[in-house]
């Protein structure tokens, strides 16, 4: 049972993108959309480069914003502001969700690629304030993202983070392989990945999942 093989766990991680909403949200088509015309202001080139260089540094970097740092020297500041000013009416509360999170036994913190003031904006149109201990933006991570390993060791020694009596929950197969290496439980939500050695678990349901182990 599901429930026997997170007996353990004390702290509950979660991803934010595609993970505490649905892609059916088409939340991030928005946020691709402010990246890619970021790309074509600050580069000063078209927008099928801009598409590719987006695409590009995220299969790269983990992120389109560390490629950007990397590669050009961006500021991630107004970077993030930028392509995180977007409708959230798009959003709808999950209250069956909320309350399976609220059920999970110990802390429960969001660690996202994003930024804290956009995590904490989607969470607010999910109707998931109060749900979490705390919020980790790719800002705490110091600007590296998931899924490199300083990211996950940074934000880990900050949120006092046991991997060995915690669980990971993220819609980027990618973003799992740290995690395990670390000694967590992990769990995908969303895609089938090709290869799943460094995932413990599956859904494409996450309330129901929740509900299987609350």
């Amino acid at each position: 049972m599901p429930r026997d093989k997170f007996s353990h766990v004390s702290t509950w991680v979660f991803d934010l993108d595609n993970t505490l909403y649905p892609p059916s949200m088409r939340l991030f088509d928005q946020i691709e959309v402010r990246m890619t015309n970021y790309v074509m202001s600050q580069l000063r080139v078209d927008q099928h480069e801009a598409d590719r260089l987006r695409r590009h540094y995220w299969k790269s970097y983990g992120t389109t914003l560390s490629g950007l740092m990397r590669e050009h020297s961006i500021d991630p500041l107004p970077y993030l502001h930028d392509v995180h000013d977007i409708d959230f009416s798009v959003l709808k509360p999950d209250h069956i969700l909320a309350s399976r999170i609220h059920a999970l036994p110990g802390r429960k913190i969001v660690y996202t690629n994003g930024s804290a003031p956009y995590a904490e904006r989607v969470l607010q149109a999910r109707g998931f304030e109060g749900l979490f201990e705390a919020i980790y933006g790719v800002e705490h991570a110091d600007f590296h993202p998931k899924p490199e390993a300083r990211a996950f060791e940074t934000v880990f020694e900050k949120a006092r983070v046991n991997p060995w009596t915690s669980a990971m929950f993220e819609d980027d197969p990618r973003n799992l392989a740290v995690p395990h290496a670390m000694g967590m439980k992990t769990v995908l939500v969303g895609e089938t990945p090709e290869n799943a050695a460094h995932i413990h678990h599956h859904t494409t349901d996450l309330a129901s999942f929740l509900g299987e182990i609350g």
